[in-house]
C-alpha cells in the first residue's frame, strides 16, 4: 500500500519532467536566435520560424494525439512521442540550413503533442480532484526551473560551446523519464478500453485535414505578411483558404457521430473560458520570451550569456510561487486565484512597454520579476477547474481541445507579432500590445469560472 501511495509521487515526478521539457524546448531556442540567425543565414523572420514550426505541428497534431491517447496503453504511447521527440532532436543538433532545422523542429512539435496530453491524462487519473491544484502545482513548479534556466543554459552553451547543444541535452533527460515511467507504472493509470478497436475504426479523418490545413494557411499568410505583401494574391488567398477550412472544420466536427474533437465541451464554461485563457496565456508567453531575448541583445546590447541570466532571473520566482498558488487554489478556488494573477501579469507587461523605452535592463526588471511571479496564478487554477469539470473518460479529448487552441494562439500570436514589429520597429509598441491582450482575460474569467464552481 505505501508503494502504491509513493508511485503516484513518482509518476508526477516524471509528468513533471515531462512538462520542464516542453517548457525547456521553448525558451531555451529563444536567446540562441539570433546565433542560429548568423551561421545559417536566416533572415528574421525565418528565424522565428524556428520556434513556430515547433507550436504550429504541435498545434496541428495535438488533437489527433489527443485522440489517439484515449484509446491505446499510454505508457506505450508515451514512449513513441517520447522517440519521435528525441529523434527531432538529434536532427535539429545536426541541421545544416535553416530548412532542416525548422523540419526537425516540427517534428519535435508532434513528439510534444503526444507526450504532453498523454501526461496532464496520467496526473489527473493518480490523483483525486481535491489534491489535484497541489499534483499540478508541484509539476508547474518543475517546470518553472527548467523555463527559469532554460534562457540562461540557452545562451551559455551558445556563447561556449555551440547553439546545436541546446538540442542535445534533452536526450538522456527524455530517455530517463521512459525509464522511470516503465518503472513505476499501474494498470489504473490507463481507462477501460473495452470498445477501444470499435473506436478507432470510426476515427474522424476528414477534420484533421481540415484543420492542419486551415492552421498552416491562417499562420504562415499572418508571418509571411510583411515580406510577402499584405494584399498580395498569396498572402490573401493562404488567409482565406484557412478561414473558410476552419469554419469547414467546425460544421464537419459538430455533425460528425465521432468527430476528432468532442465540441460538445465547449459548452461547459468553465472549459471554454478555459481555452480561451490559456490561447491568450500561451500567445503573451511565447510572445513575451522571443522579444525579451531579441529586446535585451539588440536594444540593450547584452551578450547571449547576459540576456539568458537576465530572462532567468526574472522567472526564478515563479519556484515559490508555483507551489503557493496550488495551495490557495484548492483552499480559496480558481475565479479568485486566477482574476488577482491575470491583473498582475497584464500589468507586468503593460509596466514592461513603459520601461522598455529606457533601454535599460535595471527599468525592465521589476516588470519581467512581476511577469514571471504571477505566471503560475493562471496555469494551475485553469488547468484544474478544467480538469474537474469534465468526465474522466474525457480527460485526453478535454487535453487535445484545449492545447490545439491554447497552442493556436501561442502560434498565430507570435505570427502577428513578428508581423507588428517588423512593420513598427519598436518592443514598447508590441509589449503594450501583449499586455493589453492579457488584460482582456479577466471578463472572460469573471463570465464562465463560477464562483460556486471555482473550488469543484
Amino acid at each position: 500500500m505505501a508503494f502504491e501511495e509513493q508511485r503516484k509521487w513518482w509518476l508526477l515526478g516524471a509528468m513533471s519532467g515531462v512538462l520542464g521539457l516542453i517548457v525547456l524546448d521553448e525558451t531555451i531556442v529563444t536567446v540562441s536566435l539570433p546565433s542560429i540567425t548568423d551561421e545559417l543565414g536566416l533572415s528574421v523572420a525565418a528565424s522565428h520560424w524556428v520556434v513556430n514550426a515547433y507550436l504550429l505541428s504541435f498545434t496541428c497534431a495535438v488533437a489527433v494525439a489527443g485522440r489517439f491517447g484515449d484509446h491505446f496503453s499510454r505508457r506505450r504511447y508515451f514512449t513513441i512521442g517520447a522517440a519521435l521527440f528525441a529523434l527531432a532532436s538529434l536532427l535539429a543538433a545536426l541541421a545544416s540550413s535553416g530548412t532542416m532545422l525548422i523540419a526537425a523542429r516540427a517534428l519535435q512539435g508532434i513528439g510534444a503533442a503526444i507526450i504532453f496530453p498523454t501526461s496532464i491524462a496520467l496526473i489527473t487519473a493518480a490523483f483525486k480532484p481535491e489534491i489535484r491544484g497541489v499534483a499540478f502545482g508541484y509539476q508547474t513548479t518543475v517546470g518553472a526551473i527548467f523555463m527559469s534556466s532554460g534562457p540562461l543554459i540557452g545562451g551559455l552553451l551558445t556563447e561556449t560551446v555551440s547553439w546545436r547543444m541546446i538540442f542535445w541535452i534533452g536526450i538522456p533527460f527524455l530517455f530517463a523519464i521512459v525509464l522511470l515511467l516503465w518503472r513505476i507504472w499501474s494498470p489504473s493509470y490507463d481507462k477501460r478500453k473495452s470498445q477501444a478497436s470499435a473506436a478507432m475504426s470510426k476515427l474522424d479523418t476528414i477534420g484533421p485535414v481540415f484543420l492542419i490545413i486551415a492552421l498552416l494557411g491562417l499562420v504562415i499568410s499572418v508571418m509571411q505578411g510583411p515580406s510577402w505583401g499584405w494584399f498580395s494574391p498569396v498572402t490573401f488567398c493562404l488567409f482565406f483558404l484557412g478561414c473558410a477550412l476552419l469554419a469547414s472544420f467546425w460544421y464537419w466536427e459538430v455533425r460528425n457521430p465521432a468527430p476528432l474533437l468532442d465540441l460538445t465541451l465547449l459548452k461547459i464554461p468553465e472549459f471554454r473560458g478555459g481555452v480561451i485563457i490559456f490561447a491568450v496565456f500561451q500567445f503573451e508567453k511565447i510572445t513575451i520570451f522571443v522579444f525579451i531575448a531579441q529586446y535585451l541583445q539588440d536594444a540593450v546590447g547584452m551578450s547571449p550569456i547576459l540576456s539568458g541570466i537576465a530572462v532567468s532571473i526574472a522567472i526564478l520566482p515563479t519556484l515559490g510561487t508555483s507551489l503557493l498558488v496550488g495551495n490557495a487554489t484548492d483552499r480559496l478556488g480558481s475565479r479568485q486565484v486566477m482574476v488577482r494573477g491575470i491583473a498582475i501579469h497584464g500589468m507586468a507587461i503593460v509596466l514592461l512597454a513603459l520601461v522598455s523605452l529606457w533601454q535599460s535592463y535595471l527599468w525592465t526588471l521589476v516588470p519581467l520579476i512581476l511577469w514571471g511571479a504571477s505566471m503560475p496564478s493562471i496555469a494551475i487554477p485553469l488547468r484544474r477547474v478544467q480538469m474537474n469539470m469534465v468526465p474522466q473518460e474525457k480527460h485526453g479529448q478535454a487535453s487535445g481541445i484545449n492545447l490545439t487552441v491554447q497552442m493556436l494562439g501561442g502560434s498565430l500570436g507570435l505570427a502577428a507579432c513578428s508581423a507588428l514589429h517588423t512593420e513598427t520597429k519598436s518592443f514598447a509598441i508590441l509589449f503594450l500590445v501583449i499586455g493589453v491582450t492579457t488584460l482582456l482575460s479577466i471578463p472572460i474569467t469573471l463570465r464562465t469560472i463560477e464562483k460556486r464552481k471555482a473550488s469543484a
